[in-house]
């Protein structure tokens, strides 16, 4: 929860940012505590300097952190009271199938920390279209646990793989500075269309985010970018048509692998945001083929380093078999 701290006005409020809300993004976080204020408006407000954290101008992709002091402007729709910033992740109510899907996603689970191999097109967060949602329905992942499992980082919707959580406030911090200070190694497999030059190799390609057709769309800017890393390898190909490659961010970017993948010539099999018509291969399916394999860190109570590897699921692994492609090897 986001507690009232200050009312410098009758109709303007100041929020403290907790733990569970660290470093999430500030376009989110209004978000969730605004479902029904439009984006539109939520946009202006940043933009007009109406919505200030810790009394700067803020950005609306900036990642909050724990103690810091988040402006409201007036709310004429609804009285500013604490009790009227609805919290959108419990919007959807989760019934037994999805109990039961959540429960089978689990790859790891201890004290602190819970894994799950989270299939391609769950959203791992809630939007103003998107209801169902995995932050919305964690409480299933509870268990005997005092708190409730608090997400560290996301994948896209339409990518699988391992997803982390946090099962108490120490790990979730803990687990957040590991991220935020690149000490963690992440490895993704990626089907791609063609064969990439050099067989391995690193890309360092800075990203911009822009607006077009079909939504926020990354692409390249080395003047105006962030910077991103991506290192990469082939680990098979079925001929010259389609490679399997090995993606190790060293950033974390927004669509960063789809973005590289692209801008090396090889765009990821049923990527059509990216590589449009080109993306698609006859036979396989019209699905993004990223999948995040394994995910290695420091855990947070033990101090030992842990690699926590997911399994192909779905169509990444009817198309992996339909290649003749051996996992094991890999």
């Amino acid at each position: 929860m986001t507690k009232s701290i200050e009312e410098d006005k009758p109709s303007v409020r100041f929020f403290e940012v907790d733990k569970d809300d660290e470093d999430i993004r500030l376009d989110r976080w209004l978000r969730r505590r605004l479902p029904d204020i439009k984006y539109g408006q939520l946009a202006k407000w940043l933009r007009t300097g109406q919505i200030r954290v810790d009394g700067h101008r803020a950005k609306p992709g900036q990642r909050l952190i724990q103690g810091q002091s988040v402006r409201l402007p007036p709310i004429k729709s609804q009285p500013p009271h604490s009790h009227t910033f609805k919290n959108i992740v419990n919007s959807y109510k989760t019934n037994s199938v999805d109990s039961k899907n959540l429960r089978n996603m689990i790859l790891f689970c201890d004290k602190s920390l819970l894994a799950l191999n989270k299939p391609s097109g769950l959203a791992v967060q809630g939007g103003s279209k998107t209801f169902k949602h995995l932050d919305g329905m964690l409480d299933v992942l509870r268990f005997t646990a005092l708190e409730r499992p608090r997400l560290v980082h996301r994948l896209d919707k339409d990518t699988s793989g391992v997803l982390l959580l946090a099962r108490n406030s120490n790990a979730a911090s803990n687990l957040i500075a590991q991220f935020r200070e690149q000490s963690m190694t992440k490895n993704y497999w990626a089907l791609v269309v063609g064969v990439p030059f050099p067989s391995s190799g690193i890309i360092e390609l800075p990203l911009l985010k822009s607006a077009g057709q079909g939504g926020e769309k990354m692409r390249p800017s080395p003047e105006l970018g962030k910077k991103a890393t991506t290192h990469y390898s082939i680990v098979a190909n079925a001929g010259q048509s389609i490679s399997w490659i090995k993606l190790t961010p060293k950033t974390g970017r927004t669509h960063q692998l789809r973005a590289h993948c692209k801008a090396l010539g090889t765009p990821i099999v049923g990527d059509g945001k990216y590589g449009g018509k080109e993306a698609y291969i006859e036979g396989l399916p019209k699905k993004l083929h990223l999948h995040a394999r394994s995910i290695a860190f420091i855990h947070p109570i033990t101090g030992k380093r842990i690699e926590i590897i997911a399994p192909l699921k779905s169509q990444c692994l009817e198309s992996w078999n339909m290649l003749g492609f051996d996992t094991s090897v890999a």
